[in-house]
Order: C-alpha cells, then sequence, then structure tokens
C-alpha cells in the first residue's frame, strides 16, 4: 500500500452495523503511513465510540455541525481542504440520500457539500434497501456528480438475509484506494490540450457568425482528463460554463485566437479537439456597427482547419489526436471520411439533428471511429459520463 503513505483521509463513519469495520480501517491506514482524521455521524456513535476512534487514528474526532470549539476553525471548510480524498464508510441509504439531493443538515453532510476533493462512498444496508429504486436512483446520481462507489458485496447479512447490501471489506478498500493514488501518479506523467466550444467570426463589433456549441462534452473531458492525475489545459471559445478548477482555461474568441494557442501549448501527449470551429470567417469586416439599413455584402474566407494541421504536424502532433464531427446525415461515411483526411487516431461523431442529444442538452449519443479499427457505438448518457469513459479509453491507450 505505497501509495497511501503520507495520504490524509478523511473517514466518515455512518450509523450502521458494518461501523465496527471502520475501525479495523483506521488501523490499516495508519499501518500504511496514511492520516487520518474522523467524522462520526450521531448515529454512528451507537455503533462504535468516540474513545475508540481516537486510540486508533491519534487524531481529535469530529461529530457536532454546531460546535463552539470546532466551528471557530470552521470544520466543515477546512476539514474537506484538509484531505486528499474523503471516504465514507459505511455510507447508509439515509447518507447517500441526503448527499445525492444536496443536504447539509449535519457536520458529515456539510463537510461533503463544501467539499472540492474526491469523495468515495461505501454502501452498506439490506438487501432490500439497496435494490429500492429509490437508492438506486440516488445511487445514480452521485456517480452522474462523479462520486466514486465502492461495493458493496452480496453475501450473509446481520439481519440474516443474503444478498447485495454487504460493505466492501477493509483491505479491499484500501485496494480501491491505492490503486487510485497509483493511477494519479501514473498518469501525472502525461499532458492534455482540450478544446472546446465555438468560435466568433465577427462581422461589425456587435454581429458575428458562429457553430452552435456549447462546450460542455469538451469541459467534462478536461474535467476527467485532470482527475484522473494528467495536466491538461482547455482552450476554450465563448460559453457560460464555469472553469474547471485545476485545469489551465486559455480563453478565446476566434478561430484564428483558438489555432496560435493550439500551436503555443504543444507538443502534449493527448490532443482532444471538441471545439465547434467556425469554417470560415468574414474577409471584410467593418469596424463600425453596420446599420440595417445599409445594403452589406459578405465576403468570406476559409479559418485554418486546426485538427487537420495539427494531425499532420512532425513535431507537435501529440500522440493521441483525437477530433469530433457534428454530424446531420451520413454519419458513417463522413466520419470514416473525416479520420482519413485529417491524419487523427479517432474521430467522435453525434448526429446533431436530434436536439435530444448533442449541443446545449446534459446527453449525448456518439460512435467512435478509430483508425485502422472497429468503430464502437455509444448509447445515450450524460456528457459526464461520456466523458469518463473517452479518457479511460485514452489512458488505457497511452498505457
Amino acid at each position: 500500500m505505497e501509495n497511501l503513505k503520507n495520504k490524509k483521509i478523511l473517514l466518515i463513519i455512518c450509523g450502521g452495523i458494518a461501523a465496527y469495520k471502520s475501525l479495523e480501517l483506521i488501523r490499516l491506514f495508519k499501518k500504511s503511513g496514511s492520516m487520518v482524521k474522523t467524522i462520526l455521524t450521531n448515529n454512528a456513535k451507537k455503533f462504535v465510540t468516540p474513545l475508540s476512534v481516537v486510540s486508533l487514528s491519534q487524531e481529535k474526532v469530529y461529530s457536532n455541525l454546531f460546535d463552539l470549539e470546532n466551528e471557530s476553525e470552521m470544520d466543515h471548510i477546512s476539514l474537506s481542504r484538509w484531505a486528499d480524498i474523503i471516504l465514507i464508510a459505511p455510507a447508509t441509504a439515509n447518507t447517500i440520500s441526503k448527499i445525492a439531493n444536496g443536504y447539509a443538515d449535519d457536520l458529515a453532510s456539510t463537510v461533503v457539500l463544501a467539499s472540492n476533493k474526491k469523495i468515495f462512498l461505501a454502501p452498506a444496508m439490506n438487501v432490500r434497501m439497496w435494490e429500492n429504486s429509490s437508492n438506486k436512483k440516488n445511487i445514480n446520481k452521485l456517480i452522474d456528480f462523479n462520486y466514486k462507489i465502492i461495493g458493496p458485496e452480496k453475501g450473509d447479512m446481520a439481519c440474516g438475509e443474503y444478498g447485495e447490501g454487504k460493505m466492501t471489506e477493509p483491505r479491499e478498500m484500501m485496494n480501491n484506494l491505492n490503486r487510485y493514488f497509483q493511477n494519479l501518479s501514473n498518469n501525472s506523467k502525461f499532458t492534455a490540450l482540450v478544446t472546446a466550444g465555438p468560435t466568433h467570426e465577427y462581422i461589425d463589433p456587435v454581429r458575428y457568425i458562429t457553430n452552435r456549441s456549447s462546450g460542455k462534452q469538451g469541459y467534462e473531458i478536461a474535467r476527467c482528463l485532470q482527475e484522473s492525475g494528467i495536466k491538461t489545459t482547455l482552450i476554450t471559445g465563448p460559453t457560460n460554463l464555469r472553469p474547471v478548477e485545476g485545469v489551465d482555461i486559455i480563453k478565446v474568441k476566434s478561430a484564428e485566437e483558438m489555432f496560435k494557442k493550439t500551436l503555443e501549448n504543444l507538443p502534449s501527449d493527448i490532443g482532444i479537439f471538441s471545439a465547434a470551429v467556425s469554417d470560415w470567417r468574414v474577409k471584410n469586416y467593418k469596424n463600425i456597427k453596420i446599420k440595417k439599413d445599409e445594403n452589406i455584402n459578405l465576403e468570406f474566407e476559409r479559418n485554418i482547419d486546426i485538427l487537420n494541421h495539427v494531425s499532420n504536424h512532425n513535431s507537435l502532433r501529440p500522440k493521441i489526436v483525437i477530433g469530433f464531427s457534428a454530424e446531420t446525415n451520413n454519419i458513417l461515411k463522413n466520419s470514416k471520411a473525416k479520420i482519413e483526411q485529417k491524419n487523427c487516431d479517432w474521430i467522435i461523431a453525434n448526429d446533431v439533428s436530434n436536439d435530444a442529444i448533442g449541443f446545449e442538452s446534459d446527453l449525448n449519443e456518439v460512435t467512435i471511429f478509430y483508425k485502422g479499427k472497429d468503430s464502437e457505438k455509444f448509447p445515450r448518457m450524460k456528457k459526464s459520463l461520456l466523458a469518463k469513459k473517452i479518457v479511460e479509453k485514452v489512458i488505457s491507450q497511452l498505457n
């Protein structure tokens, strides 16, 4: 467990019969050289005592949200900032429900809501509770929010029933976390460049032509790359999206600006070009506003094809070059032609004639065309989940 050495773990113990296993978890963390701080929910204290937790962790136990001494130090903020990761074990159905729906009525849920760190949950509950549609909905919400779920396992339960819902054993949880930190370390040697959003090609100071793009898919890909430990630069056209924490963000407006910034930030190991770059710019730009009663004859000239230029560049080409293909018809034919013409490794194609997916939607449905390999179709899913699948495949190919 060498990857856990000197790591700061915030362990949240909830009220369930599996709470006693968390004591073994603390012991294993300490043995691995980790630093452990613990939050006990009020119900958890009915299963394990604060004294036993203090004895094993050799750290103060936190519990009450409105404790004068604790909140003078703003524990719900400082604890989440102190930790490298947060682990909730056991994660009860009640706690899962609260987190999935944004409740913050105790210290544990408030810390989670205030956190900017990766959060792992190890569910533990009766098999019927685990299979309940409401609980499944909450779990899927948390997966969409990019929480990591460890388990649960099948087995005999304290209630006498058998099935899925048993908390993953402490040693297996440790293995999961060890792999997580190991992957972060392995991936830290890679760099990635992502482009996202539209470009604006101005006609005059107040008017422009553009391509439709919210930038959501590119932003989600950049987020997943960064969370995987890869140093990531995001070059983005005008969007209304929040910056991605930990990602170097460069804002541009025009295709020409995006091209220049792309070249300045290469080479990189990964190049993912999801931006909807305008193919043309206005040749006869007016530096004052054109009045609506004026006769106007717009002339256009082609913008440089950023994907094509980078993909065919001898010294700047990333190890993996991925382009996007937004099509309304002949998706298969157009995408296969594009992957050959532009010499990229993947083309990720989607049908943008359907407003339910792509563009401003949170959903996407794509086919990935690989150079020299069979294509792969991905069903409709959240853009955040698709980004995760794309990044996993990219890392697998790099390794």
